[in-house]
């Protein structure tokens, strides 16, 4: 599907087909786009929790309060941010640069995060917000659908998964068929609106 084509039709799907089977070539190939998107310092301190067992699928639903698409889609996919990783062994984000650069960008990016917990998890919440754009919109072009979800218990569902330490949820995102179709966009703001030149 073409990008532009993706992100029109690209909505939030409550009622899934739960029949469908992703194959996994297509499971691969959506979740390697999205090891292409992009992070500050090319940290990539997302981490992926491929939910496939319906126990656990079950405590899931429970702790996201009923909601169907949990159980119903063919992908549950929690994506989650390592908090520490711009100090977990930082050179690998830059092992295929030459040596000067490595050199410059290694202590640069220890010396932008040192101390700073709010901008460490900032950093975590950005990162997981774009994979999940990519997620969604790698999955649209391959006619799967999704959906984006915040509505859970973070603290229980990082119990179910055994979320490490310095660890965070940031989302989870279903992929799957679609059983029903969105509803209507609910109002969109105009670009005038939202666009400003240079200033407020």
């Amino acid at each position: 599907m073409e990008l532009f084509t993706a992100i029109k039709e690209r909505r939030a799907i409550k009622h899934f087909d739960n029949q469908v089977i992703i194959p996994e070539t297509d499971f691969t190939q959506i979740m390697e786009s999205v090891l292409l998107s992009p992070t500050s310092y090319n940290i990539q301190h997302w981490r992926f929790v491929r939910v496939k067992e319906a126990q656990l699928k079950q405590r899931i639903k429970e702790a996201a309060w009923g909601q169907q698409q949990i159980e119903d889609a063919s992908e549950l996919i929690i994506l989650c941010a390592n908090n520490q990783a711009w100090n977990d062994r930082p050179e690998r984000y830059w092992a295929n640069a030459d040596e000067n650069t490595q050199n410059i960008l290694v202590p640069m990016l220890q010396d932008f995060y040192r101390d700073k917990p709010q901008m460490q998890r900032d950093e975590s919440m950005r990162s997981c917000g774009m994979a999940a754009q990519t997620l969604m919109l790698s999955a649209k072009a391959l006619n799967y659908d999704t959906c984006p979800m915040i509505g859970f218990d973070h603290t229980t569902v990082a119990d179910i998964i055994k979320l490490p330490k310095d660890h965070l949820v940031g989302m989870i995102v279903v992929i799957g068929k679609a059983a029903k179709a969105a509803h209507g966009r609910g109002g969109q703001l105009a670009l005038s609106e939202v666009l400003m030149d240079n200033t407020f």
